[in-house]
């Protein structure tokens, strides 16, 4: 099965600031993929792999055009570079839209937290909001004046939004943005995981329910510590196959003459997910809620591994 089924042909691109771009797309030989604000796909990248882009709803973007914002990242590993030096013309292959970052069905409040490049879900969220005539708030931060991606578009769909700058008195104050915040609303943040983590904590400390806490970030954590070997039990057969500690527990059952299903091997993308039967996962995804992880009964394998001896997963 193609897991890049669409082919995406550019049509502009832009200078957001020095480091951020905005790429047009259309799409070829098919029809335009529905999607909603949260959503991201993932394009292919010709070394191999792929990297994921949040979609924009950009004021004024064509009919029948799709939208991304990148950011060219110092430490790049290929796909920052690729996406910036893409011109009109160019054809990419990309994922279908996938949503792990949705917002809520009902008519709640919303307070809407950017960091950097993480305001690319923030943006489609706003215009999101602002269609269905529910009351949010955005506040977005970086480090310094004019380096702050799509503000131009973000004013054109919100009156309800706050910039904030490291260098100066604007810092944002994430404590002090949650005060006057309606008891029942939800909150969303994307950006860096130091922002993330620092607005759950502020969330929390308000009371505020953790399923009404919603974040993303597309980098997997990094281990807190070196792995160490352990054993996979099978649920369905009784077989164990042992994952070395350079190993994943999708390359172990691989290299086992065992099949199974994924497709971004970063913890990002939810297609390898499976129930933890016994034992207690390490987890390293991107995908899982805080309530999911404390669970212990679901785990992404193809990044995650184990801090029991032994994991039974329901395969």
């Amino acid at each position: 099965m193609d897991t890049h089924p669409l082919k995406l042909k550019v049509q502009s691109f832009a200078a957001e600031t020095p480091s951020v771009r905005s790429l047009v797309f259309g799409v070829e030989g098919g029809a335009l993929p529905q999607w909603q604000a949260g959503a991201h796909i993932r394009v292919s990248l010709p070394s191999g792999g792929d990297r994921p882009y949040s979609l924009m709803d950009l004021p004024d973007l064509p009919e029948g055009t799709l939208a991304l914002g990148v950011l060219r990242e110092q430490a790049s590993t290929g796909g920052s570079q690729f996406m910036h030096a893409l011109q009109v013309g160019d054809v990419v292959k990309a994922t279908a839209p996938v949503n792990n970052f949705s917002l809520h069905a009902g008519p709640s409040p919303a307070i809407l937290f950017a960091g950097g490049i993480g305001i690319t879900p923030i943006l489609s969220m706003a215009a999101e909001l602002k269609a269905r005539g529910i009351p949010y708030r955005v506040h977005y931060a970086g480090r310094t004046r004019g380096h702050l991606a799509f503000l131009p578009q973000l004013r054109a769909i919100t009156e309800a939004l706050f910039v904030h700058y490291d260098s100066d008195e604007s810092r944002l104050n994430i404590a002090a943005a949650l005060e006057s915040v309606p008891e029942d609303s939800h909150v969303y943040v994307c950006g860096p995981a130091g922002m993330i983590d620092a607005v759950k904590a502020s969330a929390l400390a308000r009371d505020v329910p953790t399923q009404r806490i919603h974040y993303e970030l597309f980098k997997a954590e990094t281990p807190a510590c070196s792995n160490t070997p352990f054993d996979v039990e099978l649920r369905s057969t009784g077989q164990v196959v042992r994952v070395e500690a350079d190993q994943t527990i999708i390359q172990a059952l691989d290299q086992a003459g065992l099949e199974v299903l994924y497709d971004c091997r970063r913890g990002d993308c939810g297609i390898c997910q499976c129930g933890v039967v016994s034992g207690i996962p390490d987890h390293r995804d991107v995908i899982l809620s805080d309530d999911e992880r404390a669970s212990n009964k679901v785990m992404q394998i193809c990044v995650s591994r184990a801090k029991s001896e032994r994991l039974v997963l329901d395969l």
